[in-house]
């Protein structure tokens, strides 16, 4: 398999995860071709995650271009609450997705499935069932053998910084790579004595008590940042993951994280990036020579560049061989005058100096008259940007 996977977003959140999903598909094709042997490609739904701040909202543009946040508010939820409709005037696979009473996680996933399912991907969640009691030993081996697993981190990070690398994830002393359900909803266990501590509401847990509440609530006990690749290359035969910037980073610090749990790490595979440009923006670009890069400047500055590329040539000559003529001329001046009085240097550079700030606020008022002749082009390429 190929794996990637993202926490749920509304309506899939930020386009990457869409680009992660796709580089999974691309990528499963092309070593399925060079294997002569299956891979499929599969999209891992974070949904124990309960960042709601992170994945609550998106953004869309109207008709005019003002840009909205969507957002569902619920201070106290999370990803795997119920979600109320809001979705009226969305897309119909958003609206199928987003049903009332869908969770966000379900309703992530399922955008996903009906946008890239077609291409072959597939999608699981780490909350799911199966994978939950597939996975059981991984979790039991992170909490019981926690001062190993805290101890092959340190050493690896520590060797990164050592070599110049800055650490994508901090390793916390006394930390356990889990977290708990408790009564501050998912919680990072520490180490505390004999047994452990969670973080946010500090309430006590012996192993025994912790084993208790998972046997009832297998969804009760979920793995962090560090463990989460190691479950799910413990669930599935992942040959590659596909990763972002930051998971690129922290998969650095994971090599000896997987060995110590017998599991081989898989190959890291960068996400392809894309900028999408809709078709109006692109028929703006190409009227005027542009390519997207140039919109991603401050628009005075974007401005300034484009009244600079209508200065007729011929404005564009002149003032330049002004330039070059006050800067020559004053070179000779001086040269000629030095043998007569050598304190002459400073009048001859303060007059080139008031003859080019002359001339550059000359400049400054071309480019404001074309500036203004350029109104409609202007407001072209503020609406594309």
């Amino acid at each position: 398999m190929v794996t990637t996977g993202q926490q749920p977003g509304l309506f899939t959140g930020p386009l990457y995860s869409i680009y992660k999903g796709l580089t999974a598909v691309c990528l499963a094709a092309e070593l399925e071709a060079h294997l002569g042997k299956p891979v499929i490609p599969v999209f891992w739904v974070g949904s124990e995650d309960h960042d709601w701040a992170e994945c609550n909202h998106t953004f869309v543009l109207d008709a005019e271009n003002r840009l909205h946040k969507v957002e569902v508010a619920d201070p106290a939820g999370d990803s795997r609450r119920p979600i109320t409709d809001f979705s009226e005037e969305a897309l119909d696979v958003l609206r199928r997705a987003y049903e009332p009473g869908r969770t966000l996680g379900r309703g992530f996933r399922e955008t996903v499935d009906a946008l890239l399912g077609p291409m072959g991907l597939m999608t699981t969640e780490s909350s799911d069932r199966v994978v939950k009691e597939v996975s059981g030993p991984v979790l039991w081996d992170a909490l019981e053998r926690s001062v190993e697993h805290e101890a092959v981190l340190s050493e690896t990070t520590a060797l990164l910084g050592a070599a110049g690398y800055q650490p994508q994830v901090a390793v916390l002393a006394e930390a356990v790579n889990l977290f708990l359900e408790g009564p501050g909803g998912r919680e990072r266990l520490y180490r505390d004595g004999a047994g452990f501590r969670l973080h946010t509401s500090e309430e006590q847990r012996s192993l025994d008590e912790i084993r208790a509440e998972v046997t009832a609530d297998p969804h009760a006990l979920s793995p962090n940042v560090f463990l989460r690749p190691v479950v799910e290359s413990s669930v599935f035969p992942t040959l590659s993951y596909v990763a972002g910037p930051g998971e690129l980073a922290y998969f650095a610090q994971l090599e000896r994280y997987f060995a110590l749990q017998d599991i081989r790490m898989p190959v890291v595979y960068p996400r392809i990036a894309y900028t999408l440009v809709e078709a109006k923006v692109g028929k703006v670009l190409k009227k005027h020579g542009l390519d997207v890069d140039a919109l991603a400047e401050p628009f005075h500055e974007v401005a300034a560049a484009f009244a600079r590329e209508e200065v007729p040539d011929d404005v564009r000559r002149a003032l330049g061989a002004l330039r070059g003529a006050v800067g020559q001329g004053s070179a000779q001046l001086l040269e000629a005058a030095r043998p007569i009085d050598p304190t002459l240097k400073g009048p001859v550079q303060a007059a080139r100096n008031a003859s080019l700030a002359a001339f550059a606020d000359a400049e400054k008022k071309i480019l404001q008259s074309v500036k203004r002749q350029s109104e409609i082009a202007l407001g072209q390429l503020e609406k594309a940007q």
